[in-house]
């Protein structure tokens, strides 16, 4: 090629990247968390427009770990936000990829190594100072129970049980933020499952009340839809599962359900002990759902209260099955650098 064609060529890469880039919108790919990484996999999405699932072409991970693939597995998909997905390690390593195009590169490590709240530029590449909490007095939004010690109680079949929450690695450190009134808010689960809300803005924490007793058996999940924070509830009574979706009401100072799965549909849950690991985009949540014995995915249009289970992922992998998603946007134009 020469010299000429290769400026032509970059001048038309700029010009394509530009005209995505005035796209305002696009609708969400959710980006499959396997249960059982491996180094050869190729993601898997789930692309909301086409209703299908899609086989990326290639790993962004393979692409900083050439020489040692195994090393990928130990990395594992933590957030996303609009066209990128963070990538982080047991080390407290960070990766940002856009998974469309595959390209990646590492952060800058965190200075403290206790938990702590930090937000990071990816414009500067630099970490923010510690944000530092304190408990919010109204005490009628705290729970009577503490999670400083952890609480046992008998299941209905003798067996005893934590109340400590188990959730996957991808997980285990997952929240979501919302603006509200100029101000950020981040909700996360504690490890019992009650709701903590940290405002960033004012620099406050608080708990909401329970939705079920703490000697309860249920498995819960929260997601982001349209600015707004909901609770996803999966939970058996009378010989059935149901699984419902609430929103907080500032109003009455309660829990307020906005959508119910069927009944048809969640009684197969029954007696299963499954997980429910949900993720938002827009009016649309992708619920993933497993256990030892079953494994399902469905999707629910949170301002119709329609559900609808996904086809089977037919991938090349045999049992192939995945625990959780991340939204995001296919911008072939999205940068890892924090511009375009």
């Amino acid at each position: 090629m020469e010299a000429g064609d290769s400026m032509v060529c970059r001048r038309s890469h700029k010009r394509k990247l530009l005209a995505c880039s005035q796209v305002p919108s696009r609708d969400p790919w959710f980006f499959m968390v396997d249960s059982q990484p491996h180094p050869t996999h190729q993601p898997i999405v789930f692309d909301s427009t086409e209703g299908n699932w899609k086989k990326l072409n290639r790993s962004p991970l393979l692409q900083l770990n050439q020489e040692n693939r195994d090393s990928c597995t130990d990395f594992i998909p933590v957030a996303a936000s609009g066209g990128l997905i963070c990538f982080r390690r047991a080390d407290g390593e960070f990766i940002v990829s856009n998974p469309v195009t595959a390209s990646c590169r590492r952060l800058n490590s965190t200075r403290a190594s206790k938990p702590h709240i930090q937000e990071y530029n990816s414009t500067t590449d630099e970490w923010g100072e510690d944000i530092v909490l304190t408990r919010k007095a109204d005490r009628s939004m705290e729970t009577e129970t503490s999670d400083d010690c952890t609480q046992y109680f008998l299941s209905k079949c003798g067996n005893l049980v934590s109340t400590d929450i188990q959730r996957s690695p991808s997980k285990q450190y997952s929240s979501i933020l919302t603006l509200k009134d100029g101000e950020e808010i981040l909700y996360f689960l504690s490890s019992s499952g009650t709701v903590v809300a940290c405002n960033l803005t004012r620099r406050l924490f608080f708990e909401y009340p329970r939705l079920l007793p703490v000697f309860c058996e249920y498995s819960i999940d929260l997601v982001e839809s349209r600015g707004q924070m909901y609770v996803v509830l999966l939970s058996e009574f009378l010989e059935t599962a149901s699984l419902r979706v609430w929103t907080w009401d500032d109003g009455t100072q309660s829990w307020r359900q906005i959508a119910a799965m069927p009944p048809s549909m969640s009684h197969k849950f029954y007696g299963k002990k499954v997980d429910i690991n949900c993720t938002g985009a827009g009016k649309e949540m992708l619920v993933c759902v497993n256990s030892g014995q079953l494994c399902s995915y469905l999707m629910c249009n949170l301002a119709e209260n329609e559900w609808v289970e996904l086809p089977e992922c037919n991938s090349n992998e045999e049992g192939r099955e995945f625990v959780c998603a991340f939204s995001f946007e296919p911008r072939i134009e999205a940068s890892i650098w924090g511009r375009m």
